[in-house]
């Protein structure tokens, strides 16, 4: 049985949660935080989270992991069966993660824990973010899935991501830049949060945000 390791503060550990409960593959869950600990290096390179422990050994990098699951579990797929949509959904994740939330994660700071960003920085984010936006729309259509009529890896990543950066920029900005950019992103959040392994992921993140900052 797969081991799946991090913890519900990660949207990364989450991404990979959610595939597995879509795709209906057994697995545990066991708590572990990013860490320099030789014990977490050897199962994740640079000790990041999440990682998984399979048969064969373990696999960090939600992207590769998932990536695998598709492979090893072909059962309940999360990617298309023809090649070029195959790809098409990838080229969707890697625009969504690389240029969109990797540059959004430099307001976190001030939208989650109070520690304010500079100037220049909140100028940087916002452009980098609203080109990014623009680009992912010229791959999404959100009718009602982010490409198309069925659910995919693709909504997995959006909807974690999406909405991470939609209170972010809010907070920061005073304005959403991912509604601002995605005609009925609400509908869309609707449709994913009516399904019930999105429901049950949302629901152990809330509770660890809720621990989290019951500790501070």
């Amino acid at each position: 049985m797969i081991t799946l390791y991090g913890f519900a503060l990660s949207n990364y550990y989450n991404k990979t949660k959610l595939a597995l409960l879509e795709k209906g593959i057994p697995f545990n869950e066991e708590m572990v935080a990013p860490s320099q600990d030789a014990a977490v290096l050897k199962r994740s390179p640079l000790g990041k989270i999440p990682f998984i422990k399979t048969e064969q050994g373990y696999l960090s990098e939600s992207q590769v992991i998932l990536e695998y699951l598709e492979d090893a579990y072909p059962e309940h797929p999360l990617y298309p069966a023809d090649p070029f949509e195959r790809a098409k959904c990838r080229e969707f994740i890697q625009h969504l993660e690389l240029n969109i939330e990797l540059v959004a994660r430099r307001l976190y700071g001030e939208a989650l824990f109070g520690s304010p960003a500079s100037a220049e920085t909140k100028d940087e984010v916002r452009k980098k973010v609203e080109a990014g936006m623009q680009g992912l729309m010229r791959l999404a259509r959100f009718e009602p899935y982010a490409l198309g009529a069925s659910f995919s890896a693709a909504d997995i990543v959006a909807w974690l991501h999406l909405g991470l950066i939609a209170m972010a920029t809010q907070k920061v900005y005073g304005e959403d830049l991912v509604a601002a950019y995605v005609p009925g992103v609400a509908d869309y959040f609707k449709t994913m949060e009516s399904r019930p392994f999105v429901q049950q992921v949302a629901a152990g993140r809330d509770a660890a945000i809720q621990s989290f900052f019951a500790k501070k």
